[in-house]
């Protein structure tokens, strides 16, 4: 008996001593999960465009990721910053996805909304060219198309001008009006400039069409954010656990893509109506990996900078870069080693 006794404390503490060895997030439950018969909670998630850039959200709604959260969601898409900004605050959406560096105006300028989580950080968007153009400082003397003044691509493009110390009229400007990519697109094709701007996956397009890739415009380093979520301040302070599981499932999600390639082009290939695998690789190549915020938290200085460079622009700016964003959230997912415990250990990435 004696024997039993000390073979059964010596098993009971050494199995006690290899689970403290174990790292204790490994053995942690997720705590943002659905808990047996709590109720579902319907919540309206729209985004502001069909793009590659909002892979992500495309690949957890085909895979129920939100489902083991408790959350049914709802998906809409509502075109256009202002009206999606106008929509959230007045609580018709609950979680808005969309370019950063469109809504930050509308926040900096009093939007009762706050951006919660920022996947992707940088730039997208590159710069095709017609044949004979194969380096950006051979667009000088050259059309560059874009689609309006004070654009994206329009602001963009004349940065880069600044950059190459390209004077005024080293390289003309056509704006040709219409709505996004695919008028400038067709615009290079009918000869009506020597370049233009786009994003993945029209780059793969390009490519294939016999244009050269020349520029990718992160390369100037600007404070931009791509894709991020938002949410309204009646969500923020009457449902902050619903706020916190959407975090918690977006987390999840930025891991599932990145483990499962496939999936998340398959969701992108159908959303985008894409054809070829070329097209699925560049925009997961620039979606899932090179602008890939695993952290998701919101690049505060990021906010800073593009909020100081409204307000020097002239744009109605009444609030505070801080009280544009809510990073507890996101930050709690670090510290309580949720991203720990969901990446097996790896490290979560770029801090921002």
């Amino acid at each position: 008996m004696k024997i039993f006794w000390q073979f059964f404390w010596r098993s009971a503490f050494g199995s006690l001593a290899l689970l403290l060895a174990l790292d204790p997030v490994k053995v942690q439950a997720n705590p943002y999960l659905a808990k047996p018969g709590e109720p579902v909670v319907h919540v309206r998630v729209a985004a502001c465009a069909i793009s590659g850039g909002f892979m992500h959200l495309y690949t957890a709604l085909d895979h129920h990721l939100f489902d083991k959260y408790g959350l049914k969601v709802e998906f809409l898409l509502v075109r256009g910053a202002g009206v999606s900004v106008a929509a959230l605050t007045a609580n018709e959406l609950q979680f808005l996805y969309c370019t950063a560096d469109a809504i930050i105006p509308s926040l900096a300028a009093g939007a009762d909304a706050k951006m919660i989580a920022a996947p992707l950080v940088g730039l997208p968007w590159v710069i095709i060219a017609r044949k004979e153009v194969k380096r950006v400082e051979d667009l000088k003397g050259k059309i560059f198309i874009v689609t309006r003044p004070g654009g994206t691509p329009d602001t963009l493009i004349r940065v880069l001008m600044k950059k190459l110390n390209f004077g005024a009229d080293d390289l003309k400007i056509r704006h040709i009006g219409g709505a996004g990519q695919t008028e400038v697109y067709t615009a290079l094709q009918q000869d009506l400039g020597h370049a233009t701007m786009v994003t993945p996956p029209l780059d793969a397009r390009a490519k294939r069409d016999g244009f050269n890739v020349i520029y990718h415009l992160d390369d100037l380093n600007l404070p931009a954010i791509y894709s991020s979520f938002f949410t309204n301040e009646r969500m923020l302070k009457e449902r902050p656990a619903i706020v916190h599981k959407f975090v918690a499932a977006l987390a999840e999600t930025v891991y599932f893509v990145e483990k499962n390639p496939d999936k998340a082009k398959h969701s992108v290939s159908r959303v985008l109506a894409l054809k070829d695998p070329d097209s699925a690789q560049s925009a997961y190549d620039d979606y899932a990996k090179r602008l890939i915020n695993r952290r998701i938290n919101v690049p505060a200085a990021r906010v800073a900078e593009a909020i100081e460079n409204l307000r020097q622009s002239g744009a109605n700016v009444r609030r505070k870069p801080a009280e544009t964003y809510d990073n507890s959230f996101a930050q709690n997912l670090w510290q309580s080693g949720y991203l720990k415990e969901l990446w097996g250990g790896e490290a979560p990435g770029k801090k921002w």
